[in-house]
């Protein structure tokens, strides 16, 4: 099944809102795609929903800046950043906000 991925291009002087280019991966070519790669060919579709030009691969395509696998991975504890204040551990302090403010209420 084909993918859509965002690739955001650097903004210009005379933008009116970010530029991007729509990318499709994983595209099967066959003849219920051909309407669909000649609106390609033709930029409209790339017209319509205010894209610079639409990119369509069959192959897998990997955007570093899409990549979001870094958020499904758990945290090692060889990561983890320490912060203190003083003497004290500033994620005790936070704890103590936490546990008298579980719901976050102002």
């Amino acid at each position: 099944m084909a993918r859509l991925q965002i690739l955001e291009l650097p903004t210009g002087a005379d933008d009116d809102r970010p530029p991007f280019i729509l990318v499709i991966d994983q595209a099967p070519r066959d003849e219920n795609s051909a309407a669909f790669r000649d609106d390609i060919l033709n930029n409209e579709i790339a017209a319509h929903i205010g894209a610079r030009h639409v990119l369509v691969f069959e192959d897998t395509i990997d955007i570093p800046a899409n990549d979001t696998s870094g958020y499904l991975t758990p945290r090692d504890a060889g990561q983890e950043l320490v912060v203190q204040l003083g003497d004290q551990d500033v994620s005790q302090l936070i704890d103590k906000v936490v546990r008298r403010n579980p719901h976050g209420d102002a």
